[in-house]
């Protein structure tokens, strides 16, 4: 917390009575993670929570595949978010290895948000999820009802009453039933006010104007991969992956007029896949380069030369050494 002014009589009354409240209220940091079943809109919200892209979004489902930590900044506290993988059955190696994220993020964080799509009926996925939440008796448990937007007030009302009563149901009470939608921008903020008094008494744990900290090598093949998921048939986004090899300024340029290379892979399993990847004479792999190399661009505010190769790495979502090398 800063100091508050020494010079109080020169400000308006109202401001310094709002600074008496702020310093009398205890900080706090801490973390929650919001989980759900995959795209539930978990990344969405995490990212309308910071205020800026942190965690990469689609609509194939388990789009997510690391914890990324996005941090909000209130003058009062501030509130770590860890957007985890969408727990699901696991088909694959990979897949369990996802779920084991999920389940250890659980037991480390605070406060869990439980992400409930208002358009979608609770089903078996949602229920299993809720069923390994009771389990946890000491983390509080806040229902977060997403894409409200996508719905009107009665099927809103209908959705909140059945996510009370699974609670009911499991033996537990929710410390918070909010509808949000992250798109929209309505009630995000109220999230947050309704997050932060979960959280312990304690002081900063990052820097201030840190909004993460997932490493820009690992944020920028999330967004290279976020590229490539677009418009992929549906077999396809669980096989990808990218690797960024480098990420190096290129020597000798203009002072003023910096460039950085980035080389990175992108890997499928089979090689059938690659030319879907690529594209009728490279088409698609250039699209992929240019809407990747923009985002990349605003994310690290320099401008970039991406150089993407693809690569196959037979059934590697089943390959413990493959998984290894890929960074899972």
């Amino acid at each position: 917390m800063s100091s508050r002014p020494t010079q109080q009589s020169a400000r308006p009354a109202s401001a310094a009575d709002d600074d008496a409240l702020l310093g009398a209220r205890p900080h706090r940091s801490g973390f929650a993670c919001f989980v759900g079943r995959p795209n539930a809109g978990k990344s969405t919200l995490t990212n309308a929570l910071v205020g800026t892209k942190v965690a990469i979004t689609s609509d194939r489902p388990q789009t997510t595949r690391h914890t990324v930590r996005g941090i909000v900044h209130r003058p009062d506290a501030q509130l770590i978010l860890v957007d985890t993988p969408g727990l699901h059955k696991p088909r694959t190696l990979l897949g369990e290895r996802l779920n084991d994220v999920v389940r250890s993020t659980w037991a480390e964080v605070d406060v869990i948000g439980f992400c409930l799509p208002a358009d979608q009926k609770l089903g078996p996925g949602d229920k299993f999820i809720a069923k390994e939440l009771a389990g946890i008796k000491r983390t509080p448990k806040v229902a977060v009802v997403t894409k409200t937007d996508l719905v009107d007030s009665k099927q809103l009302a209908e959705q909140l009453i059945a996510i009370s009563q699974l609670g009911a149901e499991l033996g537990f009470e929710w410390a918070e039933i909010v509808p949000v939608s992250a798109v929209g921008n309505t009630q995000v903020e109220l999230l947050a006010d309704l997050l932060v008094p979960l959280l312990p008494e304690g002081p900063l744990l990052y820097p201030e104007g840190d909004l993460t900290d997932e490493p820009e090598q690992i944020m920028v093949a999330e967004l290279i991969r976020e590229a490539a998921l677009e418009g992929v048939r549906d077999e396809l986004p669980h096989s990808l992956a990218v690797v960024v090899e480098e990420m190096l300024p290129r020597e000798g340029r203009p002072e003023g007029r910096p460039l950085l290379d980035i080389h990175a892979n992108v890997y499928i399993e089979r090689q059938s896949q690659k030319a879907i990847v690529i594209g009728s004479k490279g088409a698609r792999l250039k699209h992929v380069g240019t809407v990747a190399r923009q985002q990349i661009e605003a994310l690290l505010g320099t401008p970039v030369f991406l150089d993407l190769h693809v690569k196959v790495a037979k059934d590697w979502q089943r390959d413990p050494k493959q998984l290894r090398k890929l960074g899972f």
